[in-house]
């Protein structure tokens, strides 16, 4: 049987984390390692400075106190000792849309798994007062299945979203792009020292037929196809025009 790993970043105790598992049970043997605690927003950390701990929570249900990142590595080598056939992140509390993702800890455990050439996807739901992940995990098996039996190019992974209502089909869309400003509020606390709150200013997205955005916004789950290699290659010829050279030595 297949072995299928699944991870998060909202913890291990997550309801979406227990409905992905649910969901992809029919595919294969589902493993969970994941964060003890939640970790989001916490992008593709990785813990350097500190020993982690492994904690068995249920059968082929682990948690580690770290990072996605952390989890998926600790899963490979220490719980499977092998690759996975998949790994799958989610199911998020909240979408993972446009330039969001680079600060996602649940884009980063699919990340994780295709720099270690595993097939992975990431899975996030639209944001509410309550939360109904059916959906989400219905989504998130037929995107599995789809791989498991075609497979992704190498060093790619898949990035989902799926929005509250009933979607009305999947569409596969690019990442799209939002004018993003980060508000910083400095309070005072009873004490008289300062401290302060990373808030969100301001969200405005950039119109584009085939974003991740626009389709969700429409009513569509997106799938968008990801990779690691961060290089502008359309600019380097910008960057070879800048004739840089090698520095005189300092006298």
């Amino acid at each position: 049987m297949i072995t299928i790993l699944l991870t998060n970043d909202d913890g291990v105790h997550s309801e979406g984390l227990t409905a992905l598992a649910g969901a992809l049970r029919p595919l294969g043997e589902v493993v969970v390692v994941a964060p003890m605690q939640e970790a989001s927003a916490i992008g593709h950390a990785l813990t350097l400075r500190r020993p982690l701990r492994l904690e068995t929570i249920a059968p082929n249900v682990y948690a580690v106190d770290g990072t996605p990142t952390d989890c998926v590595n600790i899963a490979v080598s220490t719980v499977l000792r092998r690759l996975p056939a998949l790994i799958v992140s989610g199911i998020n509390n909240g979408w993972n849309l446009g330039d969001d993702i680079t600060y996602s800890g649940t884009v980063s455990g699919a990340l994780e798994g295709s720099l270690l050439g595993v097939p992975s996807i990431a899975v996030s739901l639209e944001r509410g007062l309550t939360f109904d992940f059916r959906e989400a995990a219905r989504a998130a098996a037929v995107v599995a299945g789809a791989v498991l039996r075609r497979g992704l190019p190498a060093r790619t992974f898949l990035n989902v979203n799926v929005p509250r209502a009933r979607p009305k089909g999947f569409r596969v869309t690019v990442q799209g792009r939002r004018n993003h400003v980060t508000t910083v509020s400095e309070r005072v606390d009873p004490r008289g020292q300062p401290y302060f709150w990373i808030e969100e200013g301001e969200n405005r997205w950039e119109s584009h037929d085939r974003s991740d955005y626009e389709a969700v916004q429409e009513g569509y789950i997106s799938v968008t196809p990801l990779h690691p290699d961060m290089t502008a290659h359309s600019v380097l010829p910008a960057v070879e025009e800048l004739s840089l050279e090698t520095p005189s030595e300092v006298r």
